[in-house]
């Protein structure tokens, strides 16, 4: 899949160390993986919810932080909208 806004990655995992390794790890399986459909992603992030309008939300780091994306399964393309800790998902409505 091609990842568009790793740089949303990178600048969260600077403010939040804890969260760089595991948000590294995802980025390299997003980016080596190819999602046809909803269920690829289920079968390997049985925790992953899914949202209207092809968004996904993962967890991270045992649900310490969620990371939301826009997948286009067509194209290949897995657009990140953003990261956050879990307490400010909570806040949050997409």
């Amino acid at each position: 899949m091609m990842v568009i806004g790793r740089d949303k990655l990178l600048a969260f995992g600077q403010s939040h160390a804890n969260a760089k390794t595991k948000l590294d790890a995802w980025y390299q399986e997003a980016k080596n993986s190819n999602w046809k459909t909803p269920q690829d992603i289920r079968n390997r992030y049985g925790s992953a919810d899914f949202l209207a309008d092809n968004r996904v939300i993962f967890n991270i780091k045992g649900n310490h932080y969620r990371l939301v994306v826009k997948v286009r399964y067509q194209n290949g393309i897995v657009a990140i909208e953003w990261v956050g800790t879990h307490a400010e998902y909570s806040k949050k409505s997409f």
